[in-house]
Parts: C-alpha cells; structure tokens; sequence
C-alpha cells in the first residue's frame, strides 16, 4: 500500500495574508496580541501610511509604521508569519528602517553640599530673623 499524502493542516506554506495585530505580535513587537489589537485601536499603528485597523492584512512588502514610549518604529514586512517565533527569526521578518534614537541626557546623581540637608535649628533661626518672623512675645 502506497503512503499517503499527509494532511494540508501539517504542510508549512507561507500564508498568502496575515492580520496585521498577529503579525506584530508574531515577530515581537508588542508584547501581547491584545496589546497589538489595543495599539491598533488607538491609532498607534499606521499601514503604507494610513491608520491600521487590527483586522487588515498584511502582505510582504508593506511598510509598518508604530508608536511605542514615545518613538516610532519603522518596519518593513519581508516574510508574513502567524505563530510566535524567538527574536533572532523574528528580526528575519522584517527590515528595521526605524531612525536612530537620540541619545538620553546623562543627568548623573545629584551630590549636594555637606550640611545642605535638613537646617539645622541655627539655620532655622537665622531665616526666621531674614524674613523678619519672631517667636514669642
């Protein structure tokens, strides 16, 4: 008896089209789908630059563009994948034409002086007697 063929549902073909809040979540953008879904809601996502809702396909292709922390990432589809995959395949998927982020100021920590803490009660009553406050009669 000859073997058979196996079953479609095993067989690993590209899809032709994938939503575009499983994408995102596929190749590690967000961190949930419904983080996906929720920053396509919110107008946080914009496809070939229009606003994307969750449920739009994505093809290979099609530049990405969303905001996270403020910045905007963008992202341009190579391979379309529906299942979850680690960041080194996922960073495969995509071509990341996001510009580079400035860099963060460095605000160092603060020293203040010696005895620049809590006034001690001489300093306390020195500015009473500046602002021209007197204690008691």
């Amino acid at each position: 008896m000859p073997p058979s063929p196996a079953p479609a549902s095993s067989r690993s073909s590209p899809p032709a089209a994938v939503r575009i809040d499983s994408w995102l979540w596929a190749v590690r953008a967000f961190k949930t789908r419904s983080a996906a879904t929720a920053a396509c809601r919110a107008g946080h996502v914009r496809l070939n630059g229009n606003p994307a809702k969750a449920s739009q396909t994505v093809v290979p292709g099609d530049t990405i563009r969303l905001r996270q922390a403020g910045f905007e990432r963008i992202l341009e589809v190579h391979v379309l994948i529906v299942k979850r995959v680690g960041a080194e395949a996922a960073s495969k998927c995509y071509t990341d034409h996001t510009p580079e982020r400035p860099p963060a100021p460095f605000l160092g920590l603060p020293q203040r002086d010696r005895g620049a803490g809590r006034p001690t009660k001489k300093d306390r009553r020195e500015m009473e007697r500046l602002r021209g406050e007197s204690r008691g009669s």
